[in-house]
């Protein structure tokens, strides 16, 4: 069966038209887009994984030489700095090409290094390591492109002082902190990676469930001291801005509830 040319208006086309006139300009190339002649030459070392370290600059050279040329053909502006490269590479292309003496000779006194490839590929090496951290930092979450941030308006003059006695808060936090060091006897050290915010969200979370809750019922001691720390931490902002209180009573425990609740 013949493969269709194109689907016009859910007909199948297996012919062109014989009177159909393509202009010699309709059809052109995409090529891939760089931001320098750095990246096209990194694009065409990685696309062929060749070894950085030791590339063979007659066939990178002849590469580029041809992919400049493509764009020239199809009328892209090329920048001066292109050009620039393009003349560096059959420098160094031919530099390689002669014998050590006569390319020492040709450069008369000045100072000539062992590979005339080591300059490019320092050059190469930190143009990659800057990519690959401008592609890491672009990972990290953004505002407004992997969150919204939350305007919240909070009247101070309503905002009354927690209840509480602050030698009463310190004992209740360092009999958490106890329990939370006697639970692992062995340490770790470990990097993490805690936000403070979340531990918030959590709380307001749990608390717009329960209403209230016992100061000690918000803390998981076995998942460590650093996460006891940084929960600590949550309540005291959340306290801060007025969206939680803590409350006691008379028999001094300390409960946490949301305001208003």
């Amino acid at each position: 069966m013949q493969q269709p040319i194109v689907i016009v208006n859910q007909e199948i086309v297996n012919e062109l038209p014989k009177d159909l006139y393509i202009p010699p300009d309709a059809l052109q190339i995409c090529l891939d887009m760089f931001e320098g002649p750095l990246d096209l030459l990194l694009y065409l070392i990685r696309k062929q994984n060749l070894d950085i370290l030791s590339i063979p600059i007659a066939i990178i050279t002849d590469q580029y030489i041809q992919y400049i040329n493509a764009m020239q053909e199809l009328n892209i502006d090329l920048a001066s700095e292109y050009l620039l490269m393009a003349a560096m590479l059959l420098e160094i292309k031919s530099r390689m090409l002669l014998p050590r003496k006569i390319a020492e000779n040709i450069v008369d006194d000045v100072d000539v290094e062992s590979d005339p490839r080591q300059e490019l590929i320092k050059k190469l090496i930190e143009y990659e390591q800057m990519k690959v951290a401008a592609v890491n930092l672009n990972q990290l979450p953004q505002a407004n492109r992997d969150y919204l941030w939350l305007d919240v308006f909070i009247d101070s003059k309503n905002i009354l002082p927690p209840q509480i006695k602050g030698t009463d808060l310190q004992k209740a936090w360092h009999n958490i902190l106890l329990k939370s060091m006697q639970v692992r006897q062995e340490h770790h050290i470990k990097r993490q990676e805690l936000s403070v915010r979340e531990y918030m969200s959590h709380i307001l979370k749990y608390l717009s469930v329960h209403i209230k809750s016992s100061f000690y019922a918000l803390f998981d001691v076995e998942s460590g001291v650093a996460h006891v720390v940084v929960n600590f931490i949550a309540i005291l902002e959340l306290t801060k801005e007025g969206l939680i209180e803590l409350l006691q009573g008379e028999d001094s425990e300390i409960t946490v509830a949301i305001c208003g609740g």
